[in-house]
């Protein structure tokens, strides 16, 4: 089993009646070198530019990124040769990111190597602080810049700082 920290940008709030425009993920292994970052076409006419500002991209330039269901089936092999094992999805807020994933993979691919479930990493420090007020933030090293191979890595950075301090099995 391998833990993979996803983190994607879309231009609105569900996935369907938007669009996922980019996702990243690192394995979460000590050097952080085995990832995965792809940018994809709009599968929607419906967008919300305050949404797609985060991304600092342009609708004009997002109709330009690659088909969907070729990102997918890329990303389905990728996890297939990066995971030891069924893939884990973690992400720094699951409830948005794996909504998409999800969805893209069943869309575009028939099934998600993920299986049905996912992990947010916000909870599980706060499981481990036993406290639901703190957040894992502080424990990055990479900066959060909304682009989602920086933040998957600083994310998993974070998670692996979890995993020496505290003796998680990853």
């Amino acid at each position: 089993m391998s833990w993979i920290m996803v983190d994607v940008e879309s231009d609105g709030p569900i996935p369907g009646d938007f669009s996922m425009i980019s996702f990243g993920a690192v394995v979460v292994e000590a050097d952080l070198k085995n990832t995965f970052y792809e940018k994809l076409r709009p599968i929607s006419d419906q967008w919300n530019p305050e949404a797609l500002a985060i991304s600092g991209l342009s609708r004009e330039q997002t109709l330009e990124f690659d088909d969907p269901k070729e990102v997918m089936e890329k990303f389905k092999g990728w996890l297939a040769q990066a995971s030891k094992g069924r893939p884990r999805f973690i992400s720094d807020n699951n409830g948005f990111d794996w909504q998409f994933v999800n969805w893209y993979f069943h869309h575009f691919t028939g099934s998600n190597p993920f299986g049905y479930s996912s992990m947010n990493l916000g909870s599980l420090y706060k499981g481990l602080q036993r406290d639901l007020s703190p957040t894992f933030k502080h424990l990055r090293k990479t900066v959060h810049t909304h682009h989602p191979l920086d933040d998957v890595i600083g994310n998993a950075e974070a998670l692996l700082t979890l995993q020496k301090e505290y003796g998680l099995n990853l």
